[in-house]
């Protein structure tokens, strides 16, 4: 037993050494790596790179992944913030396989490939050991207990609490656009410099009013940040100045003052992951970088163009040293401008202006040169950053060096701009020379319409049970910009709509409108507050400007006269049950109108193309634009001449008196040709059939009705709804309106609830007079054009019909 337990121990630690050692779990150091360590970043990957922490884990030591995630830099990483307070190689990150080795002979670096990127140059200087302290400073341990080497004399970007910074270090930003700050000690101050190619310093802790002079007089040699304030000390030790950059004074809180790559420095509250109120200039523009170069930065970091380049470039070619010195001038930058580097830097010399811009023309490396006119320092620079918005005035002069042809072009582009400007005020004086003119023609005319617009919506506002108003933009939608239409009429064509909800729509766009402006509002008030089976209803209608739309139920089969009025043999022809029961649906429309609504409505305007059909070839009467209102106690009145040639009763052409008669024979017309399949004038028929009317009184005499019906239709000859259709259509078109039936008598007669009695022959005498009279205008348009007289009700000769 004691044996196969010692096998099985042996065959785990073979394994062991077996496995790749990026198969193992890996397991961090504490505090201390002893001499021959060798870790990488793939060994320690499920410690995130890490390999060593300190005491109490506040600080750990390793790898860390850049933003690229591909490679690494090694560096002292706070864990609780998570914040990298040193790092070795961040100019030469390296990949996952790279190795950080700790020598046998004292040396720690880095080797990638083959290659050491970084070192610590201790190598036999008697290092025993590599200790990573609470303080967050990584120190190489003497054998004497000493350190030969530490983290915190080699700063990168940050500096922590009690790490001494002294003359000969450097702090150094990371870099961003190819741009780095630097912080250091040096000349008896701490400057903060931009890393041009000449460092510009802009910033020094001797010049900041808010330090706190302990002792006066001292030069500056060391700096140490403790508890909320950074402390400055002579070479012995003797406390010159205080800045205080955070409130309490918590010795436990551990603040890190940072560089960052803007150019100021910020501090951190690491244990709370929190950032201080106080940076490092104080001035939101205090540094180079606050804009982009040749801009002048303004308070709360506002970046603008100076006067001087704004029409040339805000941010100029930089020219080179090849380019000849006559093809090289300085222009003006601007009023009020100041820069960071200035009071910082030496002048260059001290000369007046003209002298002053005589050295920078000739030097190729200037680029920018500004003149102190109190003291006559001239100060040039190789590199600019932004520029400074000086509030209360500078005695400063700047200017930029520029190519000669680009300081041409701003004089081309000067005289653009006045050229623009003239011909602007010559527009605008044009346009109110023309305004006042047309306001005084104004004057002049008289008035007509002030109030027209408010007049109308008075109007429509007081209709009983007005119909929904739609805005023109929601019609326009619903239409999908009026692209399918349906058919045209005479004040305006209608369109196919598709409400949100997928109601469809029938959309009557009127044109026209000065002229058919009576005809909207007869619409609207008219059918806008009745409702009937056989009636189309107005669902809504539009006034807003000049558009004047009207809204009605869709009728699926679109008019009655393309299902009657066939082109061909070819074409779907409605049966008589259909077409009876149109006929009936029709006349029971119009009886509704003359004797159930409150008021007698003459439509006036009543043909095939004015009956619609529903998806189930429901018959309903349409567009009231023509129509005419009476009251009970009115048996005729005079009105101007309306409606449709072939459908206008004798009255309109006597002028006579109309009355609701005039609908009743218009309703026979379209009742007889409902029956023949055939308009009621058709020139290409022999003279005898021309005018149906005539005809059909001649064949009802003659007792042959065959002739009288569609030839392309099956009837039963047994059907006595065919001899009931023909004589009450017979009825309605007799000359004497008296001897026309009410609607409510023709819906009896069809219906079957009144008996029929034969129709007067003579009466016809003058219907067939008008058959000459449409013979003679058939050559200028169809039966079924609109009437052409004269009155304040004209027509145009297109017809008027509703949506089809």
């Amino acid at each position: 037993m004691i044996m196969k337990a010692w096998l099985f121990f042996c065959l785990i630690v073979l394994c062991c050494f077996l496995l790749p050692q990026t198969c193992r779990s890996s397991i961090r150091k504490v505090a201390k790596l002893s001499l021959g360590f060798k870790g990488s970043q793939m060994q320690y990957i499920d410690n995130d790179g890490l390999f060593l922490v300190s005491n109490t884990s506040s600080f750990a030591f390793g790898f860390n992944a850049n933003t690229d995630i591909t490679s690494f830099t090694l560096v002292i990483i706070h864990m609780f913030s998570s914040r990298i307070i040193w790092s070795a190689n961040r100019a030469f990150p390296v990949g996952n396989s790279a190795n950080f080795v700790f020598g046998n002979d004292g040396n720690a670096y880095i080797e990638s490939n083959g290659k050491v990127i970084w070192s610590t140059n201790t190598s036999g200087k008697g290092v025993s050991a590599l200790v990573l302290l609470d303080t967050g400073n990584m120190v190489l341990v003497g054998n004497d207990g000493g350190y030969v080497w530490q983290s915190f004399s080699h700063p990168t970007n940050t500096l922590m609490p009690n790490q001494n910074f002294s003359d000969g270090m450097k702090l150094v930003s990371n870099p961003r656009n190819n741009q780095s700050f630097s912080l250091e000690i040096k000349s008896g101050d701490m400057i903060l410099s931009a890393g041009f190619r000449n460092p510009q310093p802009y910033w020094a802790m001797g010049k900041d009013k808010r330090r706190i002079i302990n002792k006066d007089g001292g030069s500056l040699e060391s700096a140490t940040i403790g508890a909320n304030s950074w402390r400055f000390y002579d070479q012995n030790k003797v406390f010159l100045w205080q800045f205080v950059f955070a409130e309490g004074d918590d010795a436990n809180t551990t603040w890190a003052a940072v560089l960052e790559d803007d150019g100021f420095i910020k501090f951190y509250n690491l244990p709370l992951k929190t950032a201080g109120n106080i940076e490092i200039p104080g001035d939101s523009c205090g540094t180079p970088q606050s804009c982009s170069p040749y801009l002048i930065c303004h308070d709360g970091n506002t970046c603008q163009c100076p006067s001087g380049l704004n029409e040339i470039s805000c941010k100029p070619n930089v020219v080179s040293c090849s380019t000849p010195k006559d093809q090289k001038t300085l222009i003006n930058a601007g009023e009020n401008l100041s820069y960071t580097a200035l009071g910082f830097v030496p002048p260059s010399s001290k000369t007046s202006l003209e002298g002053c811009k005589s050295s920078c023309l000739g030097n190729c490396s200037c680029l920018v040169m500004f003149f102190d006119n109190k003291s006559g320092n001239c100060y040039m620079f190789d590199q600019i950053g932004s520029f400074i918005d000086a509030k209360n005035g500078v005695s400063f002069e700047s200017y930029v060096k520029v190519s000669r042809t680009l300081h041409g072009k701003k004089k081309q582009s000067i005289a653009v701009v006045i050229a623009i400007v003239l011909a602007t005020l010559f527009v605008i004086f044009s346009l109110v020379f023309i305004g006042v003119r047309w306001h005084k023609k104004k004057k002049n005319e008289p008035a007509e319409k002030h109030d027209e617009s408010s007049e109308e919506d008075n109007f429509l506002e007081s209709i009983s049970g007005m119909p929904i108003r739609f805005s023109y933009t929601d019609l326009q939608k619903a239409t999908d910009n009026f692209s399918k239409i349906l058919g045209h009429g005479g004040f305006g064509s209608v369109y196919e709509g598709v409400m949100k909800d997928g109601t469809q729509l029938a959309v009557k766009q009127l044109e026209g409108i000065g002229q058919g402006k009576k005809e909207f509002r007869a619409e609207v008030s008219i059918i806008g507050g009745i409702h009937h089976h056989h009636l189309v209803r107005l669902k809504g209608f539009c006034a807003e400007g000049a558009h004047r739309l009207l809204v009605y139920e869709y009728m699926a089969n679109g008019s009655l006269d393309r299902w009657i009025f066939k082109k061909n043999k070819t074409e779907f022809l409605l049966d008589w049950d259909t077409r009876y029961n149109i006929a009936v649906g029709t006349a029971k429309g119009l009886a509704y109108l003359h004797e159930d609504c409150d008021v007698k409505i003459v439509h006036c305007d009543i043909k095939p193309e004015n009956v619609l059909l529903d998806a189930s070839f429901r018959a309903k009467v349409s567009d009231f634009g023509l129509a005419k209102l009476m009251t009970r106690e009115q048996s005729h009145v005079f009105t101007t001449m309306r409606g449709t040639r072939g459908y206008l009763a004798p009255e309109w052409i006597t002028s006579y008196a109309i009355s609701e008669k005039s609908d009743v024979y218009s309703y026979g017309m379209v009742l007889l040709e409902i029956i023949g399949g055939r308009k009621n004038y058709d020139s290409s028929m022999i003279s005898e059939k021309s005018h149906f009317p005539s005809y059909a009184f001649k064949m009802m005499e003659e007792g042959n009705l065959e002739e009288i019906i569609d030839q392309q239709m099956k009837v039963d000859k047994k059907d006595e709804r065919v001899s009931v259709a023909i004589q009450v259509a017979l009825w309605c078109i007799q000359d004497d309106m008296n001897l026309r039936p009410p609607m409510t008598k023709v819906v009896q007669m069809l219906e079957g609830l009144s008996p029929v009695p034969a129709p007067p022959m003579a009466s016809q005498s003058g219907s067939r007079l008008y058959s000459g009279l449409f013979k003679s205008i058939s050559e200028e348009g169809t039966s079924s054009g609109m009437s052409d007289c004269n009155s304040d009700a004209y027509l145009s000769a297109v017809r008027l019909s509703g949506p089809r």
